[in-house]
């Protein structure tokens, strides 16, 4: 991906099942509990797990400002990759995804974003809405905390 671009990407390995990360970043009630943005997240429309299709709510913060999107989950790989489309107010906003790959003494988790929303949304409704100017450098950020947090949640996990 470009670093220059609104696409972004954080990568880390972690000594553990690839599987059961999966089962981690797959249970999005328990999101908030590492990801770094995150207040609340649930499962909508009688949905309680990962499939295609299946939408979540997620409600997010950035200092004094909150919102919400709601999610659409577009591939659900046990073990592999889990990822999913963002909208707000029904405008697309973002894909998210978690690649999953065996690696030496455990795996690697990579997660990626790429920014969906058109340039009037990007340059004033998204800054004003979320406090964040430059989003693809704060998702950058953003993404290393939440990727150490994730692997001390996957070391403390039975």
């Amino acid at each position: 991906m470009n670093p220059m671009s609104d696409d972004v990407q954080a990568s880390i390995e972690m000594a553990a099942d690839p599987r059961a990360v999966y089962d981690i970043v797959t249970d999005v009630a328990q999101l908030p509990r590492w990801a770094a943005e995150t207040v609340s997240c649930r499962w909508l429309d009688g949905a309680d797990g990962p499939v295609v299709g299946a939408r979540f709510r997620g409600v997010n913060r950035h200092g004094p400002l909150r919102w919400w999107t709601t999610s659409t989950v577009t591939e659900a790989r046990p073990g592999r990759c889990f990822a999913w489309k963002v909208t707000a107010l029904r405008w697309p906003i973002a894909e998210w995804r978690y690649e999953i790959e065996p690696a030496d003494g455990g795996c690697r988790v990579t997660e990626r974003t790429r920014n969906l929303t058109n340039p009037f949304f990007r340059r004033i409704v998204g800054p004003l809405g979320t406090g964040v100017a430059n989003r693809a450098e704060h998702n950058r950020r953003n993404m290393e905390k939440t990727l150490l947090a994730l692997k001390e949640y996957v070391a403390a996990s039975p």
